[in-house]
């Protein structure tokens, strides 16, 4: 089955393997600011946050990076956030000393598309992430999948963040 998202209202077809509640969370690596690999077990035994996203460099990904910083801090230390996308370490890390981020880890999925394809993440001919977010338990179970279908707009972060807090009896 296709499944597509749309960007500024064009449709873009979703590559990867297209993720599902209730299955094991696909393990995967990132790069983090030092060019370093970000294997995903690094965050293993804690509710995990995936917050997917095509750019720094646009206000909605702004927005979306900055809403999350913000209820990390009151989601306790059973919970992570992960924020995902292709920019390059080096813009991540100018987008975070500039907008203050610093209770969300942001990684780069630039080499190989990793977490992208075994999310289904990837916008076709665009090698760019569709805009999303998942929630992975403690167990390494997806217990929330959200491909916001309009890339141009925000997740919906009650959803996600409710998930979060049930799961860690708050």
């Amino acid at each position: 089955m296709d499944y597509q998202v749309t960007f500024g209202g064009r449709p873009v077809k979703l590559e990867g393997r297209h993720c599902q509640v209730g299955e094991k969370a696909p393990s995967f690596t990132l790069t983090d600011a030092a060019l370093q690999p970000v294997p995903s077990d690094r965050f293993s035994g804690r509710v995990r946050i995936y917050s997917i996203f095509p750019s720094v460099d646009t206000s909605v990904c702004s927005l979306q990076n900055i809403r999350f910083n913000r209820e990390a801090s009151k989601l306790g230390d059973e919970v992570v956030v992960i924020s995902i996308s292709v920019d390059l370490p080096f813009a991540q890390k100018r987008f975070c000393a500039a907008e203050g981020i610093d209770r969300v880890h942001v990684l780069s999925d630039y080499r190989e598309l990793d977490f992208g394809m075994k999310y289904g993440f990837v916008l076709e001919g665009l090698r760019l992430l569709a805009r999303g977010v998942v929630v992975v338990d403690r167990d390494d179970r997806v217990r929330y999948v959200e491909y916001v279908p309009e890339v141009t707009h925000e997740p919906d972060y009650e959803a996600a963040l409710e998930v979060a807090r049930t799961l860690v009896g708050a």
